[in-house]
Order: structure tokens, then C-alpha cells, then sequence
């Protein structure tokens, strides 16, 4: 009769199952059916307290491994007559031990080639699997993250100029209205912040002076009617020899007095800021005061300023209404004595900001002030940057980088742009479909203010995550993780 031992005591089993040992207990001498069986009962305790363990994809691997752990005692009970000397007993320890691992690698295939979804989910989670390097995201989430896709600029790391610099407005697109005359204010169509097109209305006055010089015009422009006829007429009967000589030579007189006053009465109302339509518009019978004067954009844009209420007198000084363009703006760069000979017209820059972190704007330098500031030691250049979205603003404070001469042209990125993945650089770039990005492995070069090289990966005029990348090498990370688990 046999006697089965005292549960044997277990020792703390280290957090890596890799490094798992058959647990050992302190047994009294026996036989050596008595080691087979204990060591075929430890083997399976070892299992089962294995597949506890939070591993989804092994759930069934302790079930299949006790039915071999079962068999494998019948086997060991059906020899146990032949075996007696106790020199076979560590031999055949070993080889039960040996056939249970063997078991249990068998079933752990068998259990992941069974296993229902596997292939699906694998799928399901394609673009985090290793090699594709592609992530989507929604609308939403890349709004929520700011993602700023730019193309890379041409240019070299080594050969950036970095020199302070002012953001201004476009002189050219901005516009100064007032009524170029003493008016009162009888309406105000536009206000703050409103779109204005060009040629549009924004502020009706009524003008004491204005009314006079159109009634001026208006007479000037009947006698010019008047006289143009009779000098007409005259010169029919000249031709015939009805009427004298002298008689034409006067209409023509008249005719071209009355031409002068109305020539001068014109110019008078342009000079009040009206233009060769509104004037040819004049009527003394239209019903409208002639000192009414409406005041229009000359450009399209934005209301910037508006320092006038209804029945405010506004003199001829003032311009209370500004509107401004500022889909182009100006940069203004001070650059430092000793690098003038480094900076020309027409050289590629690329600004930050400081109010805006993490975002970059790029201009052209078109002129270069010759006149050198002998306080600060500087000489003042002037680059033109597109602004369509609004994000610069006049008076803003930033670093311009300016691209000077170099033989050597790569596609250059902001150093954040760059991420790890894999142990390899990566930069991010939009995919196939919208709101993919995929990482492309680079290689990089030289880096020089705030910007890097990328040798090979990335074109210059590329398009690339400029801004965002870190977030988007996070999601990539976090879902590959995600994909390794479930599996």
C-alpha cells in the first residue's frame, strides 16, 4: 500500500515565468513509484497555478496539460512492477519531467492555433503591427492634439542666420478711412472685427462743405452742357456760312470756360475722396441731400479700428476707421553688423514665435534697409509671410532663421519632429487615407536652430508632422502595447 505525502511547502515563486523551477519538497525515502508520482503532482500543481496567471491567450493550457499529466502517471503506474533499483530512479525523474514540458509546449501551439479570433483581431489592430508604423485618428482627436502637418523647407541646419524680429502689418493692405473733410457721422455700417469687401460701404456722413462742392459741380456741369451745344451749333453754321467768325470763336470761348469749371469742380470732389462713379452718380434730382457722402473700402479685409458714433463731427484730419489685410504680413529682422554680408534678398526664412511654442512660419526676405542703426549696430531687413489662416498678429515678438548661402540642401524639420521608434528616427507623415500617419525612418544630419536635416527618408517640399509628432509616437507605442497584450 502506498501513503501519499504531506503537501509539500512552496517557496515564493519569482514574477517571470521563465525563470520558474520545479518546486522541491523534504520527502521521506520511498520507492520509486513513490518519486515518479510526486514529481508528476508537482509538475502538475506547477501548471495549474500557471494558468492563473491574467495570460488570455493560455486560458485552456492547464486543462490540456493536467489530461497529459494524467496519462503520463498511468504510464509511469503500468511500469512501476519492472522498475526496483534505486539507481533508475533519478534517470526516469528526469524523463517524466522532460515529457511534461514536452506536453505542454504541444499544447500551448495547439492552444494559439485554435484559438477562435486570433487571426481577426490580429488584423483588426494592422496598423500597429511591427513594420506598417500607421496610426488614424478622428477629426476630434487630431484637433484635440493641434497636429500641424507643413512641407519641409530646403536648406542647411549649418547655414541658418538666427536674428530677432517683429511681426508687422502689410503696409500695402492696410487703409486709413476718414471723410477728407468736416462731416458729422449719420451712420456706421461696419463695426469691430467685420469683414469689409472692397468698394463696400462702412460709414455714411452728411458734410455742409461736400454739399456745396457738388452743387458747384452740378452747375459747372450744366453751363459745360449748355455752352457744348451752342459751340456745336455755331460750327454747323459756320461750315454753311451762316454766321460770322467771331461769332464761333466766342461760342468756343465759352465752351471751353465752361469745360474748365466743370474739369475743376471734378477734381474738387476727387479730392474729398469721391470716385468716378459716385461722382458721375451726382443728381439734384435723386432725392438724396447733396452733402450725404458715403465712405467706402478701398481694399477688402477687416475692421481694425472704429473711433466714430452717429452725430460725432469728424474733421478733415481724422481717420477713424482702419481696416487692415493680414493674410500677408510683414516681418521686420534686425540683423546684427557683422552678418549683413551673409543676408540677401530673396533668401527663405523660417520664423518662430513665442506666443505661438511649436509653430513655425515661413517668408522671403525682399529688402534690406541701407542704413546701418548705429545705436544697436544693426541693419533692419524685411521678409513677406503668408498669414491666410490669421495666426500671426502685428507686434508679435519671434526668432527668424534665415537660410544663407549653402551648396548643401536638405529637407529640414523641427528637432521635436523627430521621434524614436524601435530604436530607430522616425519622422511622422499623413497616410493614404485621412487622418493616417505614418512613421517613416530617417536618417538625420547637422542641427541648427530649432531645425534639423534629414539626409535620407524625407524630400525637401515633403509633407510632414511638424508639430504633434510626440503625441502621435505615444498613440503609436500605447496601441502597439495594446495589440501585444491581447495576443
Amino acid at each position: 500500500m502506498h501513503w501519499w505525502p504531506a503537501a509539500p511547502t512552496w517557496s515564493a515563486l519569482p514574477a517571470d515565468s521563465s525563470s520558474w523551477t520545479t518546486p522541491r519538497a523534504v520527502l521521506p525515502r520511498s520507492n520509486a513509484m513513490d518519486k515518479r508520482m510526486i514529481s508528476a503532482k508537482q509538475l502538475f500543481l506547477a501548471a495549474l497555478f500557471a494558468a492563473t496567471l491574467p495570460l488570455s491567450a493560455c486560458d485552456q493550457v492547464g486543462n490540456l496539460f493536467a489530461g497529459n499529466t494524467q496519462e503520463q502517471n498511468a504510464s509511469a503506474s503500468e511500469t512501476d512492477a519492472d522498475e526496483h533499483q534505486g539507481g533508475h530512479d533519478a534517470e526516469e525523474e528526469a524523463d517524466a519531467h522532460e515529457d511534461a514540458q514536452g506536453g505542454h509546449g504541444e499544447h500551448e501551439k495547439a492552444g494559439h492555433d485554435e484559438e477562435p479570433g486570433h487571426d481577426d483581431h490580429e488584423a483588426e489592430d494592422g496598423e500597429h503591427a511591427e513594420g506598417k508604423r500607421e496610426i488614424h485618428l478622428t477629426e476630434n482627436q487630431r484637433k484635440r492634439l493641434d497636429i500641424q502637418v507643413k512641407p519641409a523647407p530646403a536648406g542647411s541646419a549649418t547655414a541658418l542666420l538666427q536674428a530677432p524680429a517683429t511681426v508687422r502689418f502689410d503696409a500695402d493692405r492696410v487703409a486709413r478711412l476718414g471723410p477728407l473733410l468736416e462731416a458729422k457721422v449719420v451712420e456706421v455700417r461696419k463695426d469691430l472685427g467685420d469683414a469689409v469687401g472692397k468698394g463696400e460701404t462702412v460709414a455714411v456722413f452728411d458734410s455742409v462743405e461736400l454739399g456745396s462742392a457738388k452743387a458747384r459741380y452740378l452747375t459747372a456741369q450744366a453751363r459745360y452742357g449748355a455752352t457744348l451745344a451752342e459751340y456745336q451749333r455755331d460750327q454747323k453754321l459756320a461750315d454753311q456760312q451762316i454766321t460770322s467768325e467771331s461769332e464761333l470763336l466766342k461760342s468756343k470761348s465759352e465752351f471751353l470756360q465752361a469745360k474748365a469749371e466743370r474739369d475743376g469742380t471734378r477734381a474738387e470732389l476727387r479730392l474729398y475722396g469721391l470716385s468716378d462713379q459716385q461722382i458721375a452718380r451726382i443728381s439734384g434730382n435723386s432725392g438724396t441731400p447733396l452733402s450725404r457722402y458715403s465712405l467706402p473700402s478701398p481694399i477688402a479685409g477687416t475692421v481694425q479700428r472704429r473711433d466714430l458714433v452717429p452725430g460725432q463731427t469728424v474733421s478733415a484730419q481724422e481717420t477713424p476707421i482702419h481696416i487692415i489685410n493680414s493674410e500677408q504680413m510683414w516681418l521686420m529682422i534686425e540683423v546684427y553688423e557683422r552678418d549683413m554680408a551673409r543676408v540677401k534678398k530673396g533668401q527663405e526664412l523660417t520664423l518662430n514665435v513665442r506666443a505661438l511654442p511649436g509653430q513655425s512660419f515661413t517668408g522671403i526676405t525682399d529688402w534690406i534697409s541701407s542704413e546701418l542703426d548705429e545705436q544697436a549696430r544693426t541693419v533692419r531687413v524685411r521678409a513677406v509671410l503668408p498669414n491666410e489662416d490669421g495666426a500671426l498678429r502685428a507686434g508679435m515678438f519671434g526668432t527668424a532663421s534665415i537660410q544663407t548661402a549653402s551648396e548643401q540642401r536638405y529637407a529640414l524639420v523641427p528637432v521635436d519632429a523627430v521621434q524614436t521608434v524601435d530604436d530607430e528616427q522616425v519622422v511622422f507623415v499623413p497616410g493614404d487615407e485621412e487622418g493616417a500617419f505614418r512613421a517613416v525612418e530617417v536618417r538625420t544630419g547637422e542641427e541648427g536652430g530649432g531645425q534639423i536635416e534629414i539626409l535620407t527618408g524625407l524630400q525637401p517640399g515633403d509633407a510632414v508632422v511638424a508639430q504633434g509628432a510626440f503625441d502621435l509616437n505615444s498613440a503609436l507605442s500605447a496601441g502597439s502595447r495594446s495589440a501585444e497584450h491581447s495576443h
